[in-house]
């Protein structure tokens, strides 16, 4: 009997304890919609929180996007390109040369915060190794904070490659599970957001993480269209683009998109023979605007 009350004594004295730490999660979530995720007060109470719950998946989560958000400012920056991390400019003006300039506005981050949110990132995913939103967090930090050189991004990327291939863990990606082909989606979703930066470095981490998810998933048609797209838009090396782009069209015959960069690159090539062939495809499996402009061409080039 001594031992039971014992332990009833010790329930009774954790619940409040508990209810209190649960209690957090709402607190701040009624302060962030009253002062946003670095607004006055948020930092106490993540402190507390972190105090009480120091594994909290939600907590660690709030103190990333807190610092993130706290050191995060704007500035207008000059360029002479006519897009910029793939945004049009604010406004473009003339220098005394009569060149034209472009405006852009883009983020920037204060260094001890932007340090303090991958410190909350890391110990996130110390925490919980197999959630792919703590992974994710971190690589779209690194993208926004270095702009046209995503060396870190990059690198994050490649390391996780690496991790979710050697790894028997269970993925999870908000709650659910994370397979391979969610996975190569997501990266798929990075190598785009690499290429559409246009930049000369985010042109080469486009390449590498290409290459690497081409290396692990061989048959994924995807990671083959974009190293036929590097090959033919950076690279100017129509041949090899070309090569990948017929490695897709082997396992996917229809694959449109593929079937017009073929196209294009045999008439970069000037093998009007072989962009007949690919126009003629075009023509099956195009939209209709593909198949009349399709059409179009070829009765130009039989004239």
């Amino acid at each position: 009997m001594k031992i039971r009350f014992a332990t009833l004594t010790a329930i009774l004295f954790l619940l409040p304890c508990l209810a209190g730490a649960q209690d957090f999660e709402r607190r701040y979530e009624r302060l962030v919609e009253r002062v946003g995720p670095s607004g006055v007060g948020v930092e106490t109470l993540l402190d507390s929180w972190a105090v009480a719950e120091p594994d909290n998946a939600e907590m660690l989560t709030a103190k990333f996007n807190f610092w993130l958000t706290k050191g995060q400012g704007s500035e207008v920056v000059a360029r002479t390109e006519k897009k910029y991390l793939g945004r049009e400019p604010l406004i473009v003006l003339k220098d005394s040369l009569d060149a034209d300039v472009c405006y852009y506005e883009v983020l920037k981050y204060d260094d001890e915060c932007f340090r303090k949110a991958i410190a909350s990132a890391d110990r996130a995913i110390a925490m919980y190794p197999e959630r792919l939103d703590f992974r994710f967090m971190k690589a779209n930090a690194y993208i926004a904070y270095e702009r046209e050189s995503p060396d870190m991004a990059l690198a994050n990327l490649l390391a996780l490659v690496n991790d979710y291939a050697g790894s028997k863990t269970q993925w999870t990606y908000g709650g659910e599970p994370a397979d391979e082909d969610f996975f190569a989606a997501a990266m798929q979703e990075y190598c785009i957001s690499f290429y559409t930066s246009g930049m000369p470095a985010s042109y080469e981490a486009f390449r590498k993480l290409s290459e690497e998810m081409l290396r692990r998933c061989p048959d994924n048609p995807d990671f083959m269209s974009n190293m036929g797209s590097y090959n033919m838009l950076v690279k100017k090396d129509f041949k090899t683009a070309l090569k990948y782009y017929e490695k897709v069209l082997k396992k996917y015959p229809d694959n449109y998109i593929c079937i017009k960069n073929s196209a294009l690159a045999a008439r970069k090539m000037g093998s009007v023979k072989q962009e007949k062939k690919y126009l003629r495809m075009l023509l099956e499996h195009g939209t209709d605007s593909e198949k009349l402009q399709a059409q179009a061409r070829l009765e130009m080039l039989q004239r």
